[in-house]
């Protein structure tokens, strides 16, 4: 595979960076948070939809930023904005939020089975293109 160097345009491949190397985007200083977009999911066990319910509401007190949660009786997927210096601040804080959260809000022992970190500018172009996570439901805990 015939890879470009980082900072080089290629006509509609994609460009990977080497071991060591570094992308710097074009956007002004590293440090200053930034608004990303998450979406976590988990699954697990069968729990009771009324005390799922009930534990989502609850997380969703616990962290005001919850847009969504949508959940069935054995999994369910939540989506926030999370302002963090990068990407890897932002997943890092996703990846403990069910385990950190799992005790005061009545969470089930389910397992994250998939997580997604995208930037604001992302977030917008996915929904003016009509595919990205536009909100299937209004903000709040509904079931799927």
């Amino acid at each position: 595979m015939r890879r470009a160097r980082p900072g080089t345009a290629s006509r509609g491949a994609l460009t990977s960076v080497a071991a060591g190397e570094t992308y710097e985007p074009h956007e002004g200083p590293r440090d200053l948070p930034r608004l990303w977009h998450v979406t976590l999911s988990v699954s697990g066990a069968e729990v009771p939809l009324p005390d799922l319910r009930r534990a989502l509401e609850q997380l969703a007190h616990d962290h005001p930023f919850l847009l969504t949660s949508r959940y069935a009786g054995d999994h369910a997927e939540i989506r926030y904005w999370e302002e963090a210096r990068d990407l890897h601040d932002a997943a890092a804080v996703a990846l403990r939020l069910w385990g950190e959260h799992r005790q005061s809000a009545g969470l089930p022992a389910w397992e994250i089975v998939g997580l997604e970190v995208i930037d604001r500018e992302t977030y917008h172009q996915r929904i003016a293109a009509g595919y990205g996570p536009a909100p299937a439901t209004p903000v709040g805990v509904h079931p799927f």
